[in-house]
């Protein structure tokens, strides 16, 4: 099934693969959608707390595997019975608000510099697909891919198809490699956590972005670049001046397409 936003990739060609949170975005997405969720009447106040403390953990210290295993436990448990149509209402009218001024400078040039190279981007990322779909469109990248849940009769039931975390997101690079035809020993691979480490492995560029302290010693150690982004961008302004952020819903219908048939093929097996 061909989603692709700037072309077929010749066989065999590299891609850069981008971790969102730390990476691109100087905050959690998932949990930066707290308070619109609240508003909406999706959660409630104890869950806004408990969101705005796993974002000042986040953001002081990079989320370990504990950590990543109990948000895995946390979201299954809040989002069961959800209207996965107002959840994509709510993102869809506070996304500017909320992600627009966190979005690292340096990541959108990356991305850019990639794209310019004929590289296909990919933003794979732990939060739903319907929070990185969206960030992933902003951003214009070619394919955005998050942890899936299982939805019936328009609600969330909470049973997650798809984690994408650790050797998830590996697994879901090589699936894709497979798909389209990537060589995954020249393409590229960006992210800021230790969790990330399989899928910073399986690729021949990797490159360490605001390393928690595991991942930077990892990548001293292995020779790999490390770089510090700082410098915030609005997404608006991005799209303003006419960068390659096109085609609308491209990369969210795009995702979609490729998430029925993977997602279906893992449930099955």
């Amino acid at each position: 099934m061909d989603i692709a936003r700037y072309g077929e990739p010749v066989s065999g060609a590299a891609a850069a693969f981008f971790d969102l949170d730390k990476t691109i975005l100087a905050r959690s997405s998932a949990l930066a959608f707290a308070r619109p969720f609240y508003k909406g009447g999706l959660i409630g106040r104890s869950d806004v707390v408990r969101s705005a403390y796993a974002q000042f953990i986040f953001l002081a210290s990079g989320a370990d595997h504990s950590q990543m295993e109990s948000m895995r436990t946390y979201m299954s448990e809040l989002v069961d019975g959800w209207d996965v149509a107002k959840v994509r209402e709510i993102v869809a009218e506070t996304i500017d608000e909320i992600i627009d001024p966190v979005i690292y400078e340096e990541a959108v040039a990356l991305i850019d510099q990639h794209h310019a190279e004929g590289r296909d981007v990919i933003v794979i990322s732990s939060s739903g697909t319907e929070v990185v779909e969206p960030i992933g469109d902003r951003l214009g990248v070619d394919i955005a891919i998050g942890t899936q849940m299982a939805i019936e009769d328009g609600r969330y039931t909470g049973e997650i198809l798809f984690y994408a975390y650790g050797e998830g997101k590996a697994e879901a690079m090589r699936e894709l490699a497979a798909e389209r035809g990537y060589n995954l020993g020249a393409s590229y691979a960006y992210s800021d956590s230790i969790t990330d480490l399989p899928m910073l492995e399986i690729v021949g560029h990797p490159t360490a972005v605001n390393p928690d302290d595991e991942l930077r010693a990892i990548a001293d150690e292995r020779e790999w670049p490390i770089l510090d982004f700082e410098r915030p961008v609005s997404m608006r302004t991005r799209v303003n001046t006419g960068q390659k952020v096109a085609a609308g819903a491209g990369v969210a219908i795009g995702a979609a397409a490729l998430g029925l048939a993977w997602y279906a093929r893992r449930r099955r097996a």
